[in-house]
């Protein structure tokens, strides 16, 4: 029984990190922090040398308010669903986080890779640990 519950907050605490780094992403694109988690890792795969142009600025301010708002919205998602029916034990909020899982990391990985963004390959890789662990040590709670 501990080790469920251990499981099912790591679970929460993983949606909590998501949750924020979309917030963060979404509000605060061009930030110093942003620009050592993620942009400096990124930015150098598709524009090589320094200032990226303004045009280019205000698209990533666009798009990265976009993803961040999804992820933001995901991580929340995770939480609740960690929180509620998985604690309750339902066969379908084990399941949820397994296919979604699967389905996030099969596309955004491969097109990540397929674009030479290798920093988020490695970035999803750690990700998808940090749920898959938590969901193979919680399963046998989950199957009748």
């Amino acid at each position: 029984m501990g080790s469920f519950n251990f499981w099912r907050k790591w679970l929460v605490g993983v949606g909590i990190c998501v949750a924020v780094f979309g917030m963060v992403l979404a509000l605060f694109p061009h930030s110093r922090v942003m620009d050592i988690l993620f942009n400096n890792q990124i930015d150098p795969v598709f524009w090589e040398g320094g200032r990226l142009p303004s045009e280019v600025l205000a698209f990533q301010a666009w798009i990265y308010g976009v993803l961040g708002a999804t992820i933001s919205g995901w991580g929340i998602f995770m939480i609740f669903v960690a929180q509620y029916p998985f604690r309750a034990r339902e066969g379908w909020a084990w399941n949820c986080f397994a296919v979604a899982a699967a389905a996030w990391f099969v596309l955004d990985t491969a097109l990540s890779a397929l674009h030479g963004v290798f920093f988020n390959v490695g970035f999803n890789t750690i990700l998808l640990l940090l749920i898959a662990i938590p969901l193979t040590c919680t399963r046998r709670h989950f199957v009748s």
